[in-house]
């Protein structure tokens, strides 16, 4: 019997994705929990699997397509099978489709300011609906570029991109008025403006989800959070010396020692001490975190993302080192979920693997600060009056000055400072 492969539910309040990439086509064989296509949210670009072995007998929904939870996607079978035979029942769906939710009505006049008769009457996702309310948008002049039509989050949030970009109205000219004969045509409206707003020859590159939640996410930060730098050099001699010494160790436990372990065991040992760099602001006051979750971004193809080490302040230097290991692996992979780079209390940026040595990162709300780690390397450096080589970095840490003021968060990197320094 037929299978059908629906959009599964990507996590607590994400009701849409995007079909990024199909990894299998039309009469390819699939095995069970093969990744079969990857998935695209504003919060990860993940892979979907077949939940059973069989020949895919049809794609319905195309790449670049952005689609509900629930909505069918493909169907696996027999090679030679009907997707769904006459007379038959529905095929059993792959994965449990979700009770269909309620469609909120569109918006009205209330929100918009437009007559009620003009909004779009079709249905809409909840997402769609709440854009369209907050940015007063005429769906009515919208063309969805969905199934049957439908506006998609995509569309909706393409139109207000050009809208924003058309110049404002120049003075109004004074009426003239005339005599008028004939009955009035209609007026056709005016051509969309080229989304370019230079008269250079270019291109544009379409946003991907991910894309354009970072860059929301950014310009929210940068406007809610008065941010400021410090900036620290470590000497990670001792650091490098407990590596070598333990690394054959580690590997032997199934764990990758890397230096990024070293930095979250000190800054979660440092947040115990400074609790108040791992808060967040509230306009009731400045509420502290209980649990340390350390989130790690990295860079990937698509842009950057956020894994959280859940529980970071219960884990040993081995725990964090598998942890780190597994996030990382699967961030590469594209294999994490939403739940994955969730509940971050305080982030941290390694950029120094890229060659980095000094950077000003942006913290990633509603957390407190992040810490930026450069490029670890021998430099010469001056103790006690004499010439050493040491492994040096710049550590950077930018705080939200409505929480925390300059000696307070200095006391805090000096603290993870103390821990790197003198590691045993």
């Amino acid at each position: 019997m037929a299978i059908k492969v629906v959009m599964p539910e990507m996590g607590e309040g994400v009701v849409e994705g995007t079909i990024s990439r199909w990894l299998k086509q039309v009469g390819e064989q699939v095995d069970q929990y093969e990744p079969l296509l990857e998935i695209e949210t504003d919060k990860v670009t993940t892979e979907a699997t077949a939940e059973e072995a069989g020949t895919v007998l049809e794609i319905l929904v195309p790449e670049g397509e952005t689609v509900e939870v629930g909505t069918v996607l493909a169907t696996i079978g027999q090679p030679g099978e009907s997707p769904q035979k006459n007379g038959q029942a529905p095929a059993k769906e792959a994965t449990a489709r979700p009770e269909p939710k309620p469609e909120p009505t569109v918006p009205t006049a209330t929100a918009v300011s437009r007559p009620t008769s003009q909004h779009y009457t079709g249905r809409i996702s909840p997402v769609v609906g709440r854009i369209a309310a907050e940015h007063e948008v005429d769906l009515s002049q919208i063309t969805g570029t969905g199934r049957d039509g439908r506006i998609t989050k995509t569309d909706i949030l393409t139109y207000i991109d050009q809208r924003e970009q058309q110049p404002a109205p120049g003075p109004t000219a004074k009426p003239t008025y005339t005599q008028q004969t004939d009955t009035p045509k209609p007026v056709s409206p005016s051509p969309r403006l080229p989304v370019s707003s230079s008269s250079l020859p270019g291109e544009v590159v379409p946003l991907t989800p991910m894309r354009r939640a970072i860059a929301e996410h950014m310009v929210r930060s940068v406007q809610t959070s008065p941010h400021v730098t410090t900036v620290f050099e470590f000497d990670f001699t001792a650091v490098a010396q407990h590596r070598a010494a333990h690394k054959d160790q580690f590997a032997r436990d199934g764990a990758n020692l890397t230096f990024t372990a070293y930095i979250v065991a000190a800054t979660v040992e440092a947040l115990k001490q400074h609790p108040m760099a791992n808060s967040t602001w509230t306009d009731a006051g400045v509420e502290l975190r209980r649990q340390i979750n350390i989130g790690m971004a990295a860079a990937i193809d698509d842009g950057l993302i956020v894994p959280v080490i859940k529980g970071a302040d219960g884990m040993n230097l081995l725990g964090l080192a598998r942890t780190i290991n597994d996030l990382t692996e699967r961030a590469r992979k594209k294999q994490l979920q939403p739940g994955d780079v969730q509940g971050g209390t305080f982030s941290i940026t390694n950029h120094g693997t890229s060659g980095s040595l000094f950077a000003t990162p942006i913290i990633n709300q509603p957390q407190c600060g992040i810490l930026g780690v450069g490029k670890i390397e021998k430099r010469v450096k001056v103790i006690n009056d004499a010439i050493a080589i040491r492994p040096l970095a710049y550590v950077s840490f930018t705080f939200d000055h409505r929480i925390l003021d300059g000696k307070t968060a200095d006391d805090f990197v000096s603290s993870i400072k103390q821990v790197i320094e003198n590691w045993q």
